[in-house]
């Protein structure tokens, strides 16, 4: 990409406090965002080749409420990133992260987080930190077990699909606010799967396709007519509002 036609994105940028540029092949962080700091809301670099993000830049956008770099080779978040105290959305789908810093409970406005397509093979302890996250998206890593850790997450829904989960703690009958559960296409005995998620949760979305079990074997567990009766009285909700 020229530097002209860099030049150009960055100067819309800063009259518009919004970067985007994908699928340009980059494959370092543009530099040139330094010099907007203080202006940029949101940052779209997905579909790159960006390997690394620099740690005396990235932390310095007081004002970045959403980051996108989907489709990228990074393999490592600097510490820096967590500066970002207004940052809402994140979404690093599809790179190769094995872990995120220790400091990530410091995202402190933090409400949608999305790391399909990585390559965690643990539920990150940081996350359990953050009291305003909604959305968390942990599809399609490389995930075994799921600790007890589990129970002090805030969020609303947590997307495990496409792991290789073969155990579950029975605190995540504790989240607080957990109403949607994925857990397709993973290696769940249904002996394996705590029934106080039926019985004892404010989990009203299950789904569970794809494991080591019949759906019809879940069915016949305590509790599953309340599942099933919440998640009809949920769309039935939603088709109201919708009218």
């Amino acid at each position: 990409m020229g530097n002209s036609a860099l030049r150009a994105h960055v100067e819309t940028a800063q009259k518009t406090g919004v970067f985007q540029l994908k699928d340009r092949g980059l494959t370092e962080f543009p530099s040139e965002l330094q010099k907007l700091t203080s202006n940029l809301r949101t940052i779209d670099l997905s579909n790159n080749k960006i390997e690394s993000l620099p740690p005396m830049i990235i932390g310095k956008f007081t004002l970045l409420k959403s980051l996108s770099l989907n489709n990228n080779k990074l393999t490592v978040l600097p510490d820096e990133l967590c500066n970002l105290k207004k940052l809402e959305t994140l979404s690093l789908n599809n790179n190769h992260l094995r872990e995120l810093p220790s400091t990530f409970g410091q995202l402190s406005a933090l409400k949608t987080l999305s790391l399909s397509g990585n390559q965690l093979r643990a539920l990150p302890p940081p996350l359990c930190s953050l009291r305003h996250l909604d959305v968390l998206d942990l599809s399609k890593n490389q995930i075994r077990s799921i600790p007890d850790a589990v129970g002090e997450l805030q969020v609303i829904e947590l997307n495990l699909n496409q792991n290789q989960i073969s155990q579950i703690s029975v605190k995540i009958s504790c989240c607080p606010r957990l109403k949607v559960l994925r857990l397709e296409e993973n290696c769940l005995e249904l002996s394996m799967l705590p029934q106080s998620i039926l019985s004892d949760s404010q989990i009203c979305l299950l789904a569970v396709e794809g494991n080591l079990f019949e759906i019809k074997k879940l069915r016949e567990l305590e509790g599953y007519d309340k599942v099933c009766i919440s998640i009809l009285l949920h769309f039935q909700s939603l088709q109201r509002k919708e009218r």
